[in-house]
């Protein structure tokens, strides 16, 4: 039965929720800042601010060994200066913040006080109550520079946030943002504002994310300029195909995230879960495309003709589909259309629901003692039915695992099918819908597929996987999924 059609509808991107601390970036070159303490931690505050280019007037009377020793080393770009002495009122004149490291109560009470009054912005280490504003994790790339809150709450996590980034963000990029501080006016005197100055800067990223220093690419920079500049006339955008994988944003790969960051434009599946959507460039339209099974769904022609008109607007187009964009979603036809209107097109691949499936039950589709191939099949057609001219006496191989896209509304029948060409109907199979986000799950034999199947919820996308490899997934102890129990004859 076809399916309703429906235009392609644009979806506004969500405002900017609550924010716990407004992150913001303070310019402390060459000016005062005031620090309390000699600790070890008041020692790294100091170091901190010195690298930012402060010029530190420590007060602690008795400055423990790291505190001597950074004194010793000196500031990174600011200065250090050790006052043996307490503080008092005065020396928060001409201060830009105040930070202290101070046990006691009372006095870090009155040091808060002291420098509001002041009107020095003041924090005093791991005492939130006495403080205008809080140190977060660090990640340094600068002139990029990367600060981590977590309000207070979880400072390890922070820390394992940092880690993260740290891994992600290659040294290399610190040049490039260098580099970039010292070329933005003349980009500015030399390229219209618009789309020739953006597609200069997102080529310059491009670069800067190769793991390579500005130089590793000419004997100048300047001639790595002209060549960027060189391909920025172009007036024709470009779609990128991008793989959203099976709805968990973690599963992204880094080059689907770049693309999501630097869209204009972003056309979606209904099956593209909102985390995946939070990752896109804010600034970017968003438009709904949805193609589903048994619902409203926009004509593929049409979706053809907005890409092409997008990117012939000059527009960088991201089409973003659930799974891979060469399994089971169009892409081909999708290519063909925008090729032979003259725009280039980019594929980034993704995590098709078949992987997933098997990640989520931790079952190898190709366990060398069960599988020596795999099979991806689709278990539904234009009509609504089973597909016509399966191979269904291939599907029966014993050595083969099958994963069947799209086949909730015809489970039964591809039992029926399987079981007639051969199968055991003890042959395992399970069920997941919403594979990666946890949903619904059903293990058993493919005899009890279409009961299964009548009981699942019918809004949900539905995944099947047939073959030896389930028996583990449908018997292991303590899994999320068990044997379906037959329901009474009653029931």
């Amino acid at each position: 039965m076809l399916q309703p059609l429906r235009k392609p509808s644009e979806a506004e991107p969500a405002r900017l929720g609550r924010l716990a601390k407004l992150p913001v970036f303070f310019d402390l070159k060459s000016r005062r800042a005031v620090l309390v303490g000699g600790s070890a931690g008041a020692a790294w505050k100091a170091e901190l601010l010195a690298a930012a280019g402060a010029d530190v007037d420590i007060y602690a009377a008795d400055p423990s060994s790291e505190m001597e020793a950074l004194l010793a080393r000196g500031g990174a770009d600011g200065s250090l200066t050790l006052h043996r002495s307490a503080w008092s009122a005065d020396i928060f004149k001409d201060a830009a913040l105040a930070v202290a490291d101070l046990e006691d109560e009372e006095e870090a009470e009155a040091f808060a006080a002291a420098a509001s009054d002041a009107g020095v912005p003041v924090n005093v280490v791991d005492k939130p109550a006495f403080c205008d504003f809080q140190f977060g994790s660090v990640v340094n790339r600068s002139p990029v520079v990367i600060g981590i809150s977590t309000d207070g709450a979880a400072p390890i996590l922070g820390q394992a946030i940092r880690r993260k980034i740290e891994t992600l963000l290659h040294p290399t990029v610190a040049s490039w943002a260098g580099f970039a501080k010292h070329m933005r006016e003349r980009v500015t005197q030399h390229l219209p504002q618009g789309m020739a100055r953006r597609a200069f800067w997102e080529r310059f990223s491009d670069l800067a994310f190769r793991g390579k220093a500005p130089d590793a690419y000419s004997d100048t920079v300047d001639t790595v300029l002209e060549r960027i500049a060189a391909q920025t006339g172009e007036k024709v955008g470009r779609v990128t195909l991008v793989g959203a994988g099976p709805g968990d944003a973690e599963l992204l790969t880094l080059k689907a995230m770049r693309a999501l960051q630097s869209a204009d434009v972003i056309l979606f599946d209904d099956l593209v879960s909102d985390d995946v959507l939070e990752l896109a460039r804010r600034e970017a339209k968003r438009m709904m495309v949805g193609k589903r099974g048994g619902r409203a769904s926009c004509a593929q022609d049409d979706i053809n003709d907005l890409m092409t008109r997008l990117a012939l607007q000059g527009k960088q187009v991201v089409r973003l589909k659930s799974g891979d964009p060469m399994i089971f979603g169009r892409a081909g036809e999708e290519i063909e259309h925008l090729e032979k209107a003259g725009i280039p097109v980019d594929v980034v691949p993704g995590i098709t629901a078949g992987i997933a499936l098997a990640s989520v039950l931790g079952t190898s589709l190709t366990h060398r003692d069960m599988a020596q191939s795999v099979r991806f099949v689709t278990g539904c057609a234009k009509t609504g039915q089973l597909p016509s001219g399966l191979d269904w006496q291939g599907l029966t191989d014993p050595n083969t695992t099958t994963i069947f896209y799209m086949a909730g509304g015809t489970a039964g029948a591809i039992a029926e099918r399987l079981i007639a060409a051969g199968s055991p109907p003890t042959l395992p199979a399970v069920m997941v819908s919403d594979v990666s986000r946890g949903d619904e799950r059903w293990a058993g034999s493919i005899a009890d597929l279409g009961w299964a199947s009548e009981r699942r919820d019918p809004s949900k996308p539905v995944i099947i996987g047939v073959g030896r490899v389930f028996e583990r997934a449908a018997h292991a102890a303590g899994r999320a999924i068990e044997p379906v129990a037959r329901l009474s004859a009653e029931a």
